[in-house]
């Protein structure tokens, strides 16, 4: 068995495992947490309210807006940009198919794969930079922090190496670094990426039983 072999099967089902199993764990974690119950009659849908919290958080307030615009910009580009490559990007489509799904979908043209991963890059430094130059983000950020960004670049910047696919030992290294990341997802604040609506969605079923507007 090849390097590539074991990155691409085992390593990488075991890691997949992992990554299932923690990201389950930790969402009935945080479903069952117990809260104190609100015994104040309601004014409004706290239903609805969940739902208005988390589409309300994507389109920050004018005042926010001005004074976060960098973490906004970096934000979006970022994340949307790696979503694209995960979802649409040729590499990734084609190894789903063999791997697990034996079936395709649509994938974008080489030169759009190169501009989501411009996006995706400027937007992961951008915020990384914030994390870094931002005194209230420098408080708030620990060594985990770091690692994540650092783990997610490294992914990102191995599949633009592997994307040539000129040595095996590229795409090799880029399914070994895919399956660290994997195995770190779930007990890292790279979770926020499940648990997000979670909060978002509280405060604004917290809210809208107030019968505050969001």
């Amino acid at each position: 068995m090849s390097f590539l072999d074991f990155v691409e099967g085992i390593f990488f089902q075991i890691a997949a495992i992992i990554f299932l199993f923690g990201v389950v764990w930790r969402m009935v974690g945080l479903l069952r947490i117990k809260r104190r119950k609100d015994i104040s009659p309601p004014k409004a849908s706290a239903a609805m309210g969940f739902i208005k919290g988390n589409f309300r958080h994507f389109i920050p307030r004018g005042i926010f807006a001005r004074r976060t615009w960098v973490h906004l910009v970096g934000g979006y580009s970022f994340h949307f940009g790696l979503l694209i490559l995960i979802v649409v990007g040729a590499p990734h489509v084609a190894f789903l198919k063999s791997q697990f799904l034996g079936f395709d979908w649509w994938v974008m043209p080489r030169w759009g794969f190169i501009v989501a991963s411009d996006f995706a890059f400027a937007g992961l430094i951008l915020l990384w930079v914030r994390r870094i130059s931002d005194p209230v983000m420098r408080l708030i950020s620990e060594p985990s922090d770091h690692l994540g960004t650092g783990l997610t670049f490294v992914v990102m910047l191995t599949g633009c190496l592997a994307l040539q696919e000129s040595h095996d030992f590229l795409r090799a290294m880029h399914m070994m670094f895919v399956d660290l990341w994997l195995v770190y997802f779930p007990f890292s604040r790279l979770m926020h990426a499940f648990t997000f609506f979670l909060s978002r969605g509280h405060s604004g079923a917290t809210y809208g039983r107030k019968g505050i507007n969001l």
